[in-house]
């Protein structure tokens, strides 16, 4: 997460609080993307299925700065529910899956800037996000009855997630949840089978345009790419009861304003574990922990998440 760093003199001081406390997190719907640890995200499903769900994720933990911003002891407490829909579908005899997630974020922050203490609080619709994804080897289109007969090997996908600039946002205001901008994430993912485990590996990154509009509106604010790599290792106890072992790393994401010097690169990690659970009529939750164990600038969240899912067979 980033912040200006410049602030006029004319400012009162707890709008300067406000601003460097709010516009490092409340960029959190980016980040939480960024993030993002996802086992099974290319696992085999049968064409015509439609999934429907509703996910709550808490996180909370201390964001780090580069050592020449006087801002310390800044921490967080945000809450984002996220309502879910995804359809798979066949296209070229491939299994093709299209999903769409729609984020709302609220939460409390408190810092210090200097010797000055503040804490703020804001809520709001995030921006919308867009996932396709294809296998490309390893799941052809199935019905559900060819799907169930079908020995399953290994699976070699990709995948475009595009993140669209509808959350809040206002160019004259201090404080917005939405980013004004477009992200654009390609992806290429393998899972691979050993009995009653599965391995995946997923490679991409996050492209970025420009938000033109930064605070106080003639701000050009740009960010370079963010590489995010993810692996993890699940064990199926039992149809649709299964658990994973999940861990990430990202990398990049400097951040210019005005065409000046880019800084604040990120360099960090994450483990966690994932949980699945059955429910009757097609139903099952699943529950997630993930935590930072390695750093350098940006956000150290612990998250908790809870989702349930509904499918829907054609």
């Amino acid at each position: 997460m980033q912040i200006i760093i410049g602030i006029g003199g004319c400012i009162p001081l707890q709008w300067k609080l406000a601003w460097l406390l709010l516009l490092t997190i409340f960029t959190a719907s980016e980040r939480v993307w960024a993030q993002d640890l996802e086992p099974r995200a290319y696992a085999a499903s049968p064409v015509g299925i439609t999934f429907l769900g509703v996910v709550m994720a808490r996180s909370s933990g201390d964001v780090t700065f580069d050592p020449s911003i006087p801002i310390t002891n800044v921490s967080a407490k945000l809450y984002l529910p996220v309502a879910t829909a995804s359809h798979t579908f066949a296209l070229f005899h491939r299994q093709t899956l299209f999903s769409a997630g729609l984020p709302y974020v609220w939460g409390n922050v408190t810092g210090d800037v200097g010797t000055q203490s503040g804490k703020v609080y804001r809520s709001g619709l995030g921006d919308l996000r867009l996932r396709y994804s294809v296998n490309l080897h390893g799941s052809p289109a199935m019905s559900a009855k060819e799907f169930a007969r079908k020995r399953h090997g290994y699976i070699l996908g990709t995948s475009l997630t595009v993140q669209a600039p509808s959350g809040q946002y206002g160019a004259t205001k201090l404080i917005n949840i939405g980013t004004n901008r477009w992200s654009i994430k390609p992806e290429i993912g393998f899972s691979y089978p050993v009995r009653k485990v599965d391995l995946d590996f997923y490679a991409g990154t996050w492209f970025f345009t420009d938000n033109s509009s930064y605070y106080p509106g003639n701000v050009n604010r740009t960010q370079q790419p963010v590489t995010a790599l993810q692996a993890h290792v699940s064990y199926t106890i039992r149809r649709g009861l299964w658990a994973a072992f999940d861990s990430t790393w990202y990398n990049g994401g400097d951040v210019s304003m005005n065409n000046g010097p880019y800084k604040n690169r990120e360099n960090n990690s994450r483990l966690g574990g994932t949980v699945s659970i059955p429910l009757p009529a097609s139903q099952s939750i699943k529950v997630a922990y993930s935590e930072g164990v390695y750093g350098t600038i940006g956000a150290d969240f612990t998250t908790w998440t809870i989702g349930w899912q509904k499918t829907i067979f054609r």
